[in-house]
């Protein structure tokens, strides 16, 4: 059985691509990706904890209006 596990920031904003988000483009004090009118603030470290990247991943749910699963999560990698 599979475990989340830490998320490399250009891991991260790869896999979003693939959901549709664009991106990164610079703010003030992150940068963000943009999905139609929607903003994802991204983190500026460069690796994302187990804790970080659920947070993450849960405004994505949000904004995409489903839930992402850990086996899909994995297979984007992919």
């Amino acid at each position: 059985m599979s475990r989340w596990l830490p998320c490399k920031r250009y891991e991260f904003i790869r896999r979003v691509r693939k959901y549709g988000f664009q991106g990164p483009y610079s703010g003030t004090r992150h940068q963000f990706m943009v999905f139609h009118e929607y903003r994802l603030t991204i983190p500026s470290n460069r690796e994302y904890s187990v804790p970080q990247l659920k947070m993450m991943l849960k405004e994505v749910e949000e904004i995409l209006g489903r839930g992402i699963t850990l086996e899909e999560w994995d297979s984007l990698s992919k």
